[in-house]
């Protein structure tokens, strides 16, 4: 191995350690790479040092006149710790991403006149048009080593499917033979890695490591109710080493847990992939200076984000496969002698769960509606035209269009799409192998959790590690019980705060547009509703089962309507309404109900003037905004006189905000004064 010494030196300069020692399997991955220029696998456990096979390799091919390495990379949060890795390695490094636009242009330059050694970008990048026509050529042509990082991404079998991954294979397919190729992941078991092998390529040599973690110390503890869950957290974090994560499943939880932990004096924050890049990036920098105790998260800070000394990740509710829970709590522990991943279950982790596999992939009626749609214009379409006509979410018709255009059965340009008139047949059969495994891993989630095995044993089976011997260290091995004594008192502030949830109505300010007869553009602001308040969201632990209850009833409970009473006190609209109005209900009387409840105590008279006008489908299974404004468009009439004074617009459940927006405007024309909307719930299906 010729590269050992000049490669030993780039490994103490990365690391910072004179006296730094390859692991098992390293050099032997960076001799392939830059001796053999051979094409590899590397699946090994979070902390190995994947990085480091990739920066050292870049560094002496360059050295040896190669040109330079193009790294995909799945994450922002993983694309700025690997600058600074690069850095340390002597790497002249770059990213191309959505989070620095204003810089494409000088980083596109400096690329062209060769001074950069590793160029950074996301799979998305090989979406875009420009990239794709403008600097992908050239950076293949002079290209010294490909880089696929969380290679399990290419795989619809992976827990982290991205589309746009799999057009690797057609970058793989325009490079020439002796260009090293190198392919990392954590997380990929037998099925995974064969699916990658297939896409690209039998010449990839596969290199696996034990995947063992010996720092961690994992557990399960049981807390269906939410309350419970957020009990737990107040008492057991304050004493967990260092700082740590908490992983939820929805945007909105990480919200109400960071809350909750500032209330009762722990330093907790909301990371979720909404907020700025900015912000996500002034948080990431305060966990890793320990200056905060914890980042309440989504799985947007997941693959690579790099802190050695993390001391504890938990996980609020449970993620859907053992695959993606080793991925999430390996963040702990990588150069500590302890650490602690610990699992609390919760009541609702099979619905969030359900919701993820149901619309992980669109129906094959749906699919071929998009293809009928494409080819059948007689120009290309927008993204809001093919809504109009295909009952689908933006995010899954957008997911669909990328798989698609992989597939390339459509392409798209300048913002529209059209068919290429390339034969596509929808893989049903596919989808539902698919399916059923994500099922399977589901399954073996709550035998996780439920089993009296050792922990670190079922995670490393279910990634197909062959030699898997108990760890001695989780709470099955030690015997180590993590439940505590929750205060009466604390689990009833907890069940509070999640029943002080409430969120702001944000009003509409365009028509959704898209099909013909609709309304368009900009809705006229004397038209508009004022920001109004919703009292809960389906599911969010407080009022959830309370909910449920009461839409299957069709009939408002007495609690229900004074929390809405204390929310219209806290809220005080302005100018204060004079009348009330209600949504009238197809299923029962909870509007009705609230809206008598609300008129009592605020001594405002209720005035029925809406009606229904037939009967159309509940606007919950209506997909997108172009659905959702034609199935309530003209779907009421206003019968006796409208007051003139401000009024408060009274719905039970909300789904799209359409209705409210349609009634809204339909009030304001007939001479009502601003409207002030109020629900009690938003209901997503």
């Amino acid at each position: 191995m010729t590269e050992a010494a000049p490669a030993l030196v780039l490994l103490q300069q990365l690391t910072g350690n004179p006296d730094a020692a390859f692991r098992d399997g390293q050099l032997e991955a960076i001799t392939r790479l830059v001796e053999a220029h051979g094409r590899t696998l590397v699946v090994q456990r979070t902390g190995w040092g994947k990085s480091a096979v990739y920066f050292i390799a870049t560094r002496l091919l360059r050295d040896a006149g190669a040109g330079p390495t193009v790294l995909v990379s799945p994450l922002l949060a993983l694309m700025r710790n690997q600058l600074a890795a690069a850095a340390r390695a002597g790497v002249a490094a770059v990213t191309i991403n959505s989070s620095n636009q204003d810089e494409w242009s000088a980083i596109e330059d400096r690329i062209r006149s060769g001074v950069i050694d590793l160029v950074l970008i996301s799979p998305e990048r090989l979406h875009n048009e420009r990239f794709r026509e403008d600097v992908l050529p050239q950076l293949v042509a002079e290209l010294g080593l490909l880089v696929v990082d969380e290679a399990h991404c290419i795989s619809d079998w992976g827990h982290d499917f991205r589309p746009n991954y799999r057009r690797i294979a057609q970058v793989l397919a325009a490079l020439p033979a002796e260009v090293p190729v190198l392919c990392t992941t954590a997380t990929a078991n037998d099925r995974v890695i064969a699916d990658i092998v297939a896409q690209l390529g039998d010449s990839l040599h596969v290199q696996r490591g034990s995947l063992e973690r010996e720092s961690l110390r994992l557990a399960v503890v049981d807390l269906p109710a939410p309350a419970d869950r957020l009990a737990w957290l107040a008492t057991v974090v304050p004493d967990l080493p260092g700082s740590g994560i908490i992983y939820c499943l929805t945007i909105n939880d990480t919200r109400r847990v960071a809350e909750w932990l500032r209330a009762q004096g722990i330093d907790g924050r909301a990371y979720n992939g909404d907020d700025d890049p900015a912000v996500r990036i002034g948080l990431e920098d305060a966990l890793l200076r320990n200056e905060v105790k914890v980042l309440v998260a989504t799985s947007a800070l997941g693959m690579g984000f790099d802190k050695p000394d993390l001391g504890f990740v938990i996980h609020y509710q449970s993620p859907g496969s053992p695959i993606a829970y080793y991925q999430q709590v390996g963040r702990a522990g990588r150069a500590l002698d302890e650490a602690f991943g610990v699992l609390l279950c919760g009541r609702e982790d099979r619905d969030i769960q359900d919701h993820f596999i149901v619309t992980a992939f669109p129906e094959q009626a749906q699919a071929e509606a998009v293809m009928e749609q494409l080819s059948s214009a007689s120009n290309s379409c927008s993204i809001a035209e093919v809504e109009a006509a295909v009952n689908l979410t933006r995010g899954r018709l957008t997911l669909l269009l990328n798989v698609l255009e992989v597939d390339g059965a459509v392409i798209r340009s300048g913002g529209r799409w059209r068919s290429t008139g390339e034969p596509w047949v929808y893989d049903g059969d596919r989808v539902r192998r698919v399916t059923a495994h994500r099922r399977q891993e589901q399954a073996a989630m709550v035998a996780y959790a439920a089993s009296r095995t050792c922990r670190m044993v079922q995670l490393r089976e279910q990634l197909d590690d062959p030699a898997a011997p108990p760890c001695g260290r989780c709470d099955v091995c030690a015997g180590v019980a993590w439940e505590v004594e929750l205060p009466v008192a604390l689990v009833a502030a907890a069940l509070t705060h999640l029943r002080r949830g409430d969120q702001v109505f944000e009003p509409r300010a365009r028509w959704a547009g898209g099909a013909p007869g609709l309304p368009s553009g900009n809705i006229a602001v004397a038209e508009r509703l004022r920001p109004g308040r919703i009292l809960a969201s389906d599911g969010d632990g407080g009022w959830g089962t309370v909910l449920r209850e009461a839409r299957a009833s069709g009939v408002a409970p007495i609690e229900l309507l004074q929390a809405a009473e204390e929310l219209i006190g806290r809220w005080r609209p302005d100018p204060w309404p004079e009348w009330i109005v209600f949504v009238p209900s197809s299923t029962g009387t909870m509007s009705a109900d609230l809206a008598t409840a609300l008129a009592l105590v605020l001594d405002l008279p209720v005035h029925p003037v809406l009606q229904r006008v037939g009967q159309r489908p509940p606007q919950r299974s209506m997909a997108n905004s172009s659905q959702q404004l034609a199935n309530v468009h003209d779907a009421f009439a206003l019968s006796g006189e409208v007051p003139s004074g401000p009024v408060l617009l009274v719905d039970d459940l909300v789904n799209s905000r359409w209705t409210m927006t349609m009634v809204g405007a339909l009030l304001r024309r007939a001479g009502a004064g601003v409207v002030h909307p109020f629900a009690l719930a938003q209901w997503r299906a």
